[in-house]
């Protein structure tokens, strides 16, 4: 099955996909378009990618209170990432996945893990413990 990798769990959930990777630091506030989700943040590296259907990993975020908002907004459009890999603990996305239950519009996970070591294009399956596992796709 591949390496498996414990993370912090932020908000519980189940998710398996393709990875994508942010080489530099975000702000889901003016750096997701909540229209089409792609990243929007000029000069960023992942720039025009689209997040939707991805999990992705962001070792580094740019804080804005108002980044809860924005993955509230993508979750009740139904273009919400997968799953969130932070390279920190964070305090602010996850109120928006929060508000997001609160109102019926379910969640994605969220986890913690220090230094990800995974890149874009790797698939994963996130479990609601935090194991992170590797899926070797071919």
């Amino acid at each position: 099955m591949g390496i498996k990798t414990k993370s912090t769990v932020l908000i519980s959930g189940n998710a398996t996909g393709e990875i994508l990777y942010f080489d530099a630091p975000i702000s889901f506030w003016g750096g997701i378009n909540v229209v089409n989700s792609k990243v929007i943040q000029a000069g960023h590296p992942q720039h025009g990618k689209v997040t939707s259907e991805k999990i992705l990993v962001i070792p580094n975020l740019i804080g804005s209170s108002s980044s809860s908002a924005v993955i509230l907004e993508l979750i009740y459009s139904g273009i919400a990432p997968k799953a969130l890999i932070l390279g920190m603990h964070d305090a602010i996305l996850p109120i928006g996945n929060i508000a997001a239950r609160q109102m019926g519009w379910g969640t994605i996970p969220m986890v913690a893990l220090k230094n990800p070591h995974f890149k874009s294009g790797d698939w994963v399956e996130i479990c609601s413990d935090g194991i992170i596992k590797n899926i070797n796709r071919q």
